[in-house]
């Protein structure tokens, strides 16, 4: 017993210090390395203090900002310690008067709106963190932030316009507009910059 004990022994303390701390040391430098920002979190700063993520959805709620995707995690939207969506399947009666009640909230909101509304500003994502929505959604509440914020909407719409980045290297994924940096940049704008 005592010649099958030891060589296990020995072999989950190098396992252990192995997988437990050289492999997670060297992929860490080698990831801080070659992508510095993202390691660092891709942490977005206003006047030299982190603010947000580029890649955590924030909360928005005022007229005067975009909204960014639904979120389902608990106990509070965008909540980065709880990410998860709603696990609402197409035929829940609970995601249909979901996505009801957000078509309302966003016709109040801006009463105006004659456009469809896009399927992202009344649907959550599957972590409940999606950071960016796609251009149809940041046009979709051009005329309300403009509004609220008395700005002609052409001004708005090439904010939107800036902030929309298209397909990853050409061919991944689809356009998409941060939230939390088009907002910044309204902000800026407001006090004279941009």
């Amino acid at each position: 017993m005592k010649t099958l004990v030891r060589p296990m022994l020995s072999l989950f303390v190098a396992l252990s210090v192995i997988t437990g701390l050289v492999y997670p040391l060297v992929v860490t430098g080698i990831g801080r390395a070659a992508f510095p920002r993202e390691a660092a979190g891709s942490l977005v700063y206003k006047d030299g203090k982190a603010v947000g993520s580029a890649l955590i959805g924030q909360h928005f709620d005022e007229p005067k900002y975009f909204w960014g995707r639904p979120s389902a995690t608990a106990p509070m939207p965008e909540n980065g310690a709880a990410s998860g969506g709603s696990n609402l399947g197409p035929l829940n009666p609970a995601l249909a008067d979901a996505v009801k009640a957000r078509i309302a909230a966003l016709r109040e909101a801006d009463p105006t709106a004659t456009l469809p509304v896009p399927a992202d500003l009344v649907t959550a994502s599957a972590s409940g963190l999606d950071p960016d929505i796609s251009p149809a959604a940041a046009e979709y509440q051009v005329a309300r932030v403009a509004a609220a914020r008395k700005l002609p909407p052409d001004v708005v719409r090439g904010l939107v316009e800036r902030y929309t980045q298209g397909r990853q290297w050409g061919i991944f994924g689809e356009p998409r507009v941060n939230v939390l940096k088009l907002n910044l940049a309204l902000d800026a704008l407001a006090r004279g910059g941009v």
